[in-house]
């Protein structure tokens, strides 16, 4: 890679919450520097770190058996799913709540990590940010599937309307063995294509979410 870095995650810090029904991450010393002194030379220290946390914590990466108990977890995803993939950012700001199909309309998507830019990020950290949030209809999810999308990333609350039990977005595209990243961030700062877009979690077995460092890198 020799283009230029985007990064497109939030940072997790100790109290930060991600959603108001989920707890926030704590952050703690497992071994403080101070305390690793008496086990090593002197002028020697490290430290440990701590940290209990919910797997819906900043941006994030939804494998399949976090909607499906039969799905693959963050253990079984291949890094082609997740990794180096062709980007293209979808603009949708202003657009209201709900995004429909027609946004995706005309757009080469087959392959590719598709990336909706509705906005909402810049509220990230505000009280606004948990309420009204900009999502995908059923439709669109059905269009991204049939379009062959590889990965769905969006910088807003939830691909869902929470309002809505069955979480629509969620099921089609993990179904279809298409990852989700939410609560993306900074995606004005790209073009809309011409990059490669890296949401790599870690290898979790029987587990359906977990954290990453989101970026892209400028073709």
């Amino acid at each position: 890679m020799t283009g230029k870095l985007i990064d497109l995650s939030h940072t997790v810090e100790h109290g930060m919450v991600t959603y108001q029904s989920l707890p926030a991450p704590i952050i703690s010393d497992y071994l403080s520097r101070e305390a690793s002194r008496a086990h090593y030379a002197p002028g020697t220290e490290f430290h440990i770190g701590k940290i209990e946390m919910v797997a819906n914590t900043g941006t994030y990466v939804d494998s399949p058996f976090h909607r499906f108990s039969d799905g693959d977890d963050l253990s079984e995803l291949p890094l082609e799913s997740l990794a180096n993939l062709p980007g293209v950012v979808v603009p949708a700001v202003d657009l209201g709540s709900s995004i429909g199909c027609e946004v995706f309309e005309g757009l080469e998507l087959t392959g590719r990590a598709v990336l909706v830019h509705t906005g909402w990020a810049s509220l990230w950290g505000t009280e606004r940010y948990f309420h009204g949030h900009t999502f995908l209809t059923d439709e669109a999810a059905a269009y991204l599937v049939d379009a062959g999308a590889r990965l769905v990333g969006i910088d807003s609350y939830n691909i869902d309307d929470t309002r809505d039990g069955s979480r629509p977005a969620h099921t089609r595209l993990l179904k279809a063995n298409i990852p989700i990243c939410e609560h993306l961030c900074n995606l004005e700062s790209l073009p809309p294509d011409g990059f490669r877009f890296h949401a790599v979690p870690v290898k979790v077995k029987a587990f359906g979410t977990f954290p990453v460092r989101a970026y892209a890198c400028l073709e």
